[in-house]
């Protein structure tokens, strides 16, 4: 069988880009009995790095899919139809999608796998589109996308469920895909860990909070820095500082960075709570060693990938009881409602003051991550293509 990808988001910082380099690896790795071609456009045909046993097939393209495709972005008719016509000049059995950021129609006759990842676009407009033009085209390409898929993929029960209730697309075609951590993300020794966090400004002997995701509206980091607060105020015995692990400075999406600045600066935190910008996989291993928690406050996220990576690494989790977090972490995390920024600094408090409590969730997290991985995405997605094989 001849498979294509949509491989245009291979270089992105973000949750997405890691997926679909992590899965698309793996399938490669697993799958030597049928051909996948990548699609991509002509930036990220010069800037991405492929596996050599996928042919690559560049269209020319003037923009960047996935700039074109952010909060403030819009795809040029011109390179949509670039890479529509591209695809259509070769002969594919079943196309995969490994995100719905960079949708293209696809014109073949071929069966379609689509990935949504979340439907926080959807309910959240406001914390993802800048104005109501972004929103607009957003449902354009999703409602364009969804009527095209012969299957939807996503990576939760929770994202299955909102997909299926909010698009009314049926249960019955929607398959998982899991998530998993990298093998960079385990246990380290503490000779290796001692030296990660100096060069963010916190000292030997420091203790951190840690958050790792976008620095986006609806990661809810203003409730985090209010619930940092409310901590740092109360009577915990544990001096901590806060590091927010992310990309503010060329991440193409909505950004909450400037708002969080002024947020810290008015509560006069400026050397307590630290952003790092990205930071590489290595020296985040680090980080999550170092770290005391991994704290997750995101109003709504379809899987959290990060909670399964500070799991692997020993880090506590502590994370909002809303979206998939709970259903990721199961017994191994903590939880608290994340539009309450007290009982998150109480939840927070009662983790960073009792040690046995903490290494009973390391524990329960190292276990409850070795049951993901991405050989098993490879496995759930060769069943998707198996499945449209013998339709």
């Amino acid at each position: 069988m001849r498979i294509g990808v949509d491989a245009s988001c291979w270089s992105n910082k973000r949750g997405f880009g890691r997926f679909t380099r992590e899965l698309l690896s793996a399938l490669l790795d697993r799958d030597t009995r049928d051909e996948y071609v990548f699609f991509v456009d002509s930036r990220s045909g010069c800037e991405s790095e492929f596996p050599s046993a996928a042919k690559v097939v560049i269209a020319p393209t003037r923009d960047s899919a996935v700039e074109s495709a952010s909060a403030s972005g819009r795809r040029s008719f011109g390179d949509l139809w670039s890479m529509s016509r591209t695809v259509l000049r070769n002969n594919i059995d079943v196309f995969f999608f490994p995100t719905v950021y960079t949708y293209f129609p696809v014109f073949n006759r071929t069966k379609i796998v689509l990935t949504i990842h979340d439907v926080i676009a959807e309910h959240h407009p406001e914390l993802i589109f800048p104005n109501s033009r972004a929103r607009f085209f957003w449902a354009l390409k999703l409602s364009a996308a969804i009527r095209q898929a012969d299957l939807v993929a996503t990576v939760s029960e929770f994202s299955r469920s909102e997909i299926a209730d909010y698009y009314r697309f049926p249960s019955s075609k929607i398959r998982l895909i899991t998530e998993a951590a990298k093998p960079e993300f385990k246990v380290l020794p503490p000779a290796l860990t001692r030296s990660a966090s100096a060069s963010y400004g916190i000292s030997p002997g420091e203790q951190f909070l840690l958050c790792v995701g976008g620095i986006s509206p609806h990661k809810n980091l203003d409730t985090l820095i209010e619930a940092f607060k409310l901590l740092r105020e109360g009577e915990t015995t544990v001096p901590v500082k806060l590091v927010l692990v992310g990309d503010y400075k060329d991440d193409p999406f909505y950004s909450a960075y400037p708002a969080l600045k002024k947020q810290i600066a008015e509560y006069g935190f400026e050397s307590e709570v630290i952003f790092t910008g990205f930071v590489p996989d290595e020296e985040l291993a680090r980080l999550y060693n170092e770290a005391m928690i991994l704290v997750f406050p995101s109003i709504e996220e379809g899987f959290g990938l990060p909670a399964i990576e500070a799991m692997a690494c020993g880090t506590p989790v502590v994370a909002s009881r809303t979206g998939s977090l709970p259903e990721v972490l199961e017994a191994a995390g903590r939880f608290f409602d994340p539009a309450d920024p007290r009982e998150m600094a109480n939840i927070l408090s009662e983790v960073l003051n009792n040690e046995l409590e903490r290494r009973k969730m390391r524990n329960d997290g190292l276990q409850r991550s070795r049951l993901f991985s991405w050989d098993q995405a490879a496995t759930d997605t060769l069943a998707i293509f198996d499945e449209l094989r013998t339709n």
